[in-house]
Parts: C-alpha cells; structure tokens; sequence
C-alpha cells in the first residue's frame, strides 16, 4: 500500500491482515539499518479495526523509518479494553516480519500511551521464545501507562463522580440512574456529540466569551477537585463515558473496577458539601482481579527497558514512572530500567529528536552495557537536532516531591 507522504520517498509500505483480523502495516525503509521496531499503538481504540488505520502511527514515527529503522504495528484484533490480547496482536506482527523479509539484527519493542501498558505486558510475556532466547532486544515506552490497570483510571471515575455532583446531567435527571463506574449502562448509546452538549450546557467549555457566572463557577470547581486540566476536561469526560462501558460492560460482564468509598476530595469551595454528596461505590473484587490480571504488572523484565515521559503530559501524569519503577524494583530488575522526562507537553507524540536519542541510548546500552541516563540522551539528542527548546531531558522526580 502507499506509504504516507512524510516517507513515500524513502521506503515501501506493506499492509495484510493476519489469522486473528488484525491489521499489520510495515514499513521498510530503502537504506534499513538492520533493525525492527514493533509498534503498540495506544488507546485502546473502540472502533471495529479496518485497513489504513496504522497509517497515522506510522506518520507519527516517520522520524524512525526516515533514520533506517524499519516499523511494523498492528491495529489490535478488535475495539475496545484488552492489554494481552493486543500484546499477543503485537507479538504476531513481529512474527508476520519475520516471515516475509530477512532477520533483523535487532528488534526493538515501542509502546506509547495505553501502548506503554500493552509493550510492558508483552515484555513480561513474551520475551524470550521456549529456548529462553530473546525476541526482543530492548523495550521503549513513550508517555506510557505504566501504573497498570487497576491504578490508571481512577481519577476519570472520580471525575465523573465530581462532574455529576456540579452538572447533574450525565445522566440528567429524566433519565435513567445508573452508577457512573458504569461509564454507560449496557446496551445504552450515546454520541460524542450528544457527550459535547452535555458539557457545554454545564461549563460553556468552549465558549469561554459567553459562559455564564453558573458554569464559570461550575467549571472552576470541577477542575480544582479533579485536578484535570481545562483543554483535556472534554476527552477525560469521553473516556470515562465510552471506554469505561466497553471495559465494564464487555470486558468485566458488568462487574465495577473502581472504588471512590474513603476517597477524600478536596479544592472545592464547599469540600463538605461535596463529599457528602457525591457518589460513592466500592470495587467488586472479581473484576478488580481480572482489570489486575490483564493489565497489571509484575515488574519481571528480562531485557533493557527505557521509559520516556513529558513531564508536562496533560493525559498520563508523570507519576506512571514512579509507579513502574517501583514495581520493577519490588521485581528485583532496577539494573534493567532507565526512565527519562523531557520538557514537553504532548502527550501523543515527542518530539523526533527525542525518539531518535532515546533509540540511540537503547543501542548504546545493548553495546556498552552501559544504563543511559538523562545526561547521555540529552548529549546523543545534539547529534539529532540544535533547537535550543530541543534535548531537554532530567530524570524523573523523586515521587515525593511531585505536585
């Protein structure tokens, strides 16, 4: 198939579907160096996968194909919630490779965002084959979610609780009441649109010229207890909607994940008025085993593991480090860990100078030995770009002194 324009002129692009319904995309590059890179792409993605749709994560990371690395990356079997389904999607992609063009002399893993959760799993799964040889080279993640999936959703339930306690209309009062773990009852539909104007009528998101005292006020409040940001209120709200019915409601059968019973919220204006009124719900613990059993960690890593985080992330906090690094610790594997934050502020992609340095730090360590730390990515970083906001790396904060 046709290559996206950021690297038709330097490589061929190759597109089938694999035994599972999956979409594999590779890209190889004209003057490959030798080495693969296997992409797990984030989200998860709700819709029914179809062709193409690996083009735009392919677009992201044009910076690897354009520098030699040759990229495969799959869409996942289906929609929706589920870290080893998609990793075991991830580990026949590297196979299908292998079965069509000549062995790679290393073969890098990536994951970014919800694909940092589906690499690191992959990682502890399938790394090494039945000999007990490795598959995999070294592993990157890119702003990835690294706290497991017990851990990572509970500040959108949250929001949804606070949401409904200021806004009253998600659901409104005519409709019918459900728990918010929920995210929608089964069956229930609901489009983005209709998500939209339920915001709008609440906080006038988008209309900060207009917006009334009432959502002005109610707006302040949400953000404050939340602690999410204004530009990411809207995609927070739709998560906790949609992904949160497709976890519960076809992943858990229905079973809730979340528990909100002693949680304390605070930065109100009336903080007592407000967890008074709020609602609460406990975890039920069949489906916090099985959210723990497919999507958590063990820490249990065999190969070389660097983890890049924008320390301005407005989706995934920074704080996903110092959770992954305390596992890995807890596992006995810290030798194999290296974790980096750069001054940046996007979540769903870094900057090309930044994916380029920290793929040359994890060649350097394969052939040193030698763990990278911010120092080493950031002097690799100047042979990539001289952009004085570029190469901008320190390592993560002690999880004491975050925010």
């Amino acid at each position: 198939m046709a290559c996206p324009d950021s690297i038709r002129s330097i490589a061929t692009c190759h597109e089938a579907r694999d035994a599972q319904g999956a979409f594999v995309l590779v890209a190889l590059p004209a003057e490959w160096n030798g080495t693969l890179i296997v992409h797990a792409h984030g989200g998860p993605r709700l819709a029914v996968p179809k062709s193409g749709d690996s083009i735009e994560d392919l677009d992201r990371y044009a910076a690897m194909v354009k520098a030699g690395y040759a990229w495969v990356g799959s869409t996942y079997r289906r929609g929706g919630y589920g870290v080893r389904m998609a990793a075991a999607d991830i580990e026949r992609s590297r196979k299908l490779f292998l079965k069509h063009w000549p062995k790679p002399k290393r073969v890098f893993l990536h994951g970014q965002s919800w694909g940092g959760n589906v690499a690191a799993k992959l990682a502890e799964l399938y790394a090494l084959d039945s000999r007990g040889k490795p598959r995999y080279d070294a592993v990157l993640t890119t702003n990835g979610v690294l706290m497991g999936g017990t851990r990572a959703y509970g500040f959108r339930t949250d929001l949804r609780a606070i949401w409904q306690h200021y806004c009253r209309n998600h659901p409104a009062p005519d409709e019918k009441q459900y728990p918010l773990w929920q995210g929608l009852p089964r069956g229930v539909k609901m489009s983005r649109e209709e998500l939209n104007r339920r915001i709008e009528d609440c906080t006038g998101l988008s209309t900060p010229i207009t917006r009334s005292a009432q959502q002005t006020q109610r707006l302040r409040e949400i953000l404050a207890v939340s602690g999410v940001s204004e530009q990411q209120l809207a995609s927070h709200l739709a998560w906790s909607t949609f992904h949160f019915q497709d976890l519960v409601q076809k992943r858990l059968d229905g079973r809730n994940p979340f528990d909100n019973r002693h949680t304390t919220y605070r930065g109100s204006s009336d903080d007592q008025a407000l967890n008074a009124g709020v609602q609460r719900f406990d975890a039920d613990p069949v489906a916090l085993a099985k959210l723990a059993y497919d999507a958590d960690l063990s820490g249990l890593i065999v190969l070389p593991t660097l983890n890049v985080h924008a320390s301005g992330d407005p989706v995934v906090s920074p704080r996903a480090l110092d959770a992954y690094a305390a596992t890995i610790a807890q596992a006995g594997r810290a030798q194999l860990l290296a974790q980096i934050e750069t001054n940046e502020s996007d979540h769903s992609r870094l900057d090309d100078a930044t994916i380029l340095s920290a793929l040359a730090a994890l060649e350097r360590w394969i052939d040193s030995g030698n763990r990278p730390d911010a120092a080493v990515v950031a002097t690799l970083c100047r042979s990539f770009s001289d952009a004085l906001n570029d190469c901008q790396f320190a390592a993560p904060l002690p999880a004491e002194d975050r925010d």
